[in-house]
């Protein structure tokens, strides 16, 4: 039995977390978030209501569940302010279900509005960001200048350091010509921020310990996908934290001990949001449906998803790096009615074939990818939830993913809500 489950994204973001998560809470005590900020967008489908979440953990609809913004998320103040008050119109009670850690960096106006000038002002070599300031907020972090939510405790302190990080980025605020609150303006949000944060401010890794030692079940949630870890990713093409497994202790304060289970979350295609490479990336008919039958645009910026077939090369890789104990494949439903799918294999790389991919986004733009066919299912699996209901197709499907991956799909995600699966293995049991 598993008393701690991690639950991360194996492709470029988008597959799906937050309906897992918010499946799995049904079991935890608290959900975690590590690392990102509100450039993550979970979407939650309850009935008739659709929720979409960007700092929150996604077990917040849960009564009884503990949420958990931990240190390496950067958190901007002014998102915050607006889900808490989407959530408390829905009678959902924040201040009762969420706490933050004190170490969490600050994302102020300053940071969104380099950031976009910075996106703007590399045109084609834009990396294709969110444009939340997320960048801008973790480089202070390393730069070591950063300020963290604790400092507004302390705001003639505050004041000082704020003033020493406005002067710092003052020239390229009149570099790129940008309009952003001024230093007064920023020191008059700092007092509604620190009465803003101050209820839920605790101390995260003692809180994670002391529930550990009681026993009690804890989910680690991962935003964005391993494919857009700034290590391990399609550098330069990637976000501004690690997104791995190995994140979800330094980005929350426990040790490698304290996760149990790892679960990583995978589409049964494809999708990018943004620039960079993409090896399967579909132009064709195939495409336009998955896209189209997927609603294949992004929950944060709203973007249209790039599709493609599933790459299996990608996801070993992405297993191995998080040492995935099972799959939950999601999205299945969105293939049903294609006569053939694919799959990519292997890539040719200036003419020899790898099983590998290779470090960064160069390389991988030339890689061709190398496909299987296999025939398609002209039945719905939607809402299905036994593995025996499901089409011979889709089941062939699905185990020769798990037979390219070397992992089984505990999980197999056959809609949106949160009741549309088929559980073959339950990562809590």
């Amino acid at each position: 039995m598993a008393n701690s489950v991690l639950v991360l994204g194996l492709q470029w973001g988008d597959e799906g977390k937050g309906k897992i998560v918010d499946l799995l809470t049904e079991q935890a005590s608290l959900v975690v978030r590590f690392q990102g900020g509100h450039n993550a967008g979970h979407t939650l489908v309850i009935g008739d209501e659709t929720t979409i979440l960007h700092l929150i953990p996604s077990g917040v609809l849960r009564e009884g569940v503990i949420c958990v913004i931990g240190n390496g998320v950067v958190l901007s103040p002014d998102a915050l302010s607006d889900e808490i008050a989407m959530l408390d119109a829905r009678g959902i009670p924040v201040t009762d279900r969420l706490r933050i850690s004190g170490a969490c960096p600050l994302i102020l106006p300053l940071h969104s509005a380099l950031d976009q000038a910075r996106e703007k002002a590399a045109g084609k070599d834009a990396i294709g960001t969110t444009g939340r300031g997320i960048g801008p907020a973790y480089q202070d972090k390393v730069a070591r200048r950063a300020l963290r939510v604790q400092d507004l405790f302390d705001l003639e302190r505050f004041d000082e350091k704020l003033t020493t990080l406005y002067n710092h980025h003052e020239a390229n605020l009149l570099r790129y010509d940008i309009k952003t609150d001024n230093l007064d303006a920023l020191k008059k949000r700092a007092r509604a921020y620190a009465t803003l944060l101050k209820p839920f401010v605790c101390d995260v890794p003692g809180l994670l310990d002391e529930h550990r030692r009681a026993g009690n079940r804890i989910l680690f949630e991962g935003a964005q996908g391993t494919l857009l870890d700034v290590d391990h990713g399609t550098y330069p093409f990637v976000t501004s934290s690690n997104t791995v497994a190995g994140a979800a202790c330094s980005g929350s304060g426990c040790g490698p001990n304290a996760i149990e289970y790892v679960l990583g979350i995978v589409k049964a295609y494809t999708t990018r949001v943004g620039e960079g490479p993409f090896p399967t990336e579909l132009f064709d008919d195939d495409g336009a449906e998955l896209a189209e039958r997927g609603h294949e645009f992004g929950a944060t910026t709203g973007r249209a998803r790039r599709c493609g077939w599933f790459d299996a090369v990608a996801v070993k890789r992405t297993c191995m790096i998080n040492g995935v104990s099972g799959l939950c494949l999601t999205k299945l439903d969105v293939m049903d009615g294609l006569k053939t799918v694919r799959i990519c294999t292997a890539y040719e790389l200036d003419g020899n074939t790898i099983d590998h991919p290779p470090i960064g986004a160069d390389e991988l733009a030339r890689c061709k990818p190398v496909y299987e066919e296999m025939p398609g299912w002209q039945s719905e699996t939607a809402g299905t939830t036994s593995i025996d209901k499901l089409p011979e197709a889709a089941v062939r499907y699905i185990r020769r993913l798990e037979a390219l991956v070397g992992l089984p799909a505990h999980i197999v995600s056959t809609g949106p809500e949160r009741n549309q699966n088929v559980i073959n293995v339950h990562p809590f049991a």
